[in-house]
């Protein structure tokens, strides 16, 4: 895979935040602070964002828009257990702090539960014993809806390894540890509109914006304007057209 190889030989940027659009941002954000346990601040741009507790390594911002959601996000947490009493408080913790069960087409015999936040943001908390995500954290995973061209282009916009890579299903996963980011392959979910969930990532302080912007065209990505107007960020599209952010160096 010379994505992958190339990776290794340049420098690659780095995931700053996971960003969630909010018709209420501050709900939102309570509510995954005491999901998580991570700390609440405001964000220095706009919205409120979690300052991370364990390994993860970003921030998520959860940003103001008018927009209500409609269908099923491409992206959603899954949330590991130590043992079933574990994941029964994990559940019994969300639905306290707002959350809902969700059906999105689970079989009643698996063990995993799917639950919602309070704008209807999916997530997984995941049965005890799960291997794949044995040595991961409290967030196991982002799970995401996507191509193995994607996962192929993560690993190298991010220099992130790939730790899986079968049936066209992909995972990626940071040298230091966290979460695990993976894309489950064909069939893709259709794209409808705006990607609720995005990715913030930056070059390293002394980077140069332009010429990360560039390699990552050269990657598969391209450039896209969402009405973003005049900002010190650029608005790109990965190869399955979802946006992220490339920030200024950091």
């Amino acid at each position: 895979m010379p994505w992958s190889r190339k990776a290794k030989s340049c420098m690659t940027c780095h995931l700053v935040a996971l960003c969630v659009d909010a018709n209420e941002p501050a709900v939102v954000g309570r509510f995954w602070a005491g999901v998580l346990g991570w700390d609440l601040v405001d964000d220095p741009q706009d919205g409120v964002a979690l300052l991370p507790a364990d390994d993860s390594g970003f921030r998520i911002r959860f940003l103001p828009t008018d927009t209500k959601k409609s269908g099923q996000n491409h992206a959603h947490f899954d949330l590991t257990s130590a043992s079933l009493v574990d994941q029964e408080r994990t559940v019994a913790r969300a639905l306290e702090l707002g959350g809902r069960h969700i059906d999105i087409g689970q079989l009643p015999e698996e063990e995993h539960v799917v639950l919602a936040d309070p704008e209807g943001n999916e997530f997984c908390v995941i049965e005890p014993g799960n291997n794949f995500l044995a040595d991961c954290g409290f967030i196991g995973a982002l799970a995401g809806d996507g191509s193995q061209r994607v996962g192929y282009f993560w690993s190298a916009a991010l220099g992130w390894p790939l730790v899986w890579d079968q049936d066209e299903e992909t995972a990626i996963r940071a040298p230091h540890g966290g979460p695990k980011f993976t894309w489950g392959g064909p069939p893709l979910m259709p794209k409808v509109g705006k990607s609720r969930l995005h990715l913030d990532i930056a070059p390293p302080a002394g980077g140069d914006q332009a010429a990360e912007v560039e390699r990552l065209v050269s990657l598969g990505a391209r450039r896209a304007n969402i009405g973003q107007g005049d900002v010190d960020w650029v608005v790109m599209v990965d190869p399955d057209g979802r946006e992220f952010c490339v920030l200024t160096p950091r």
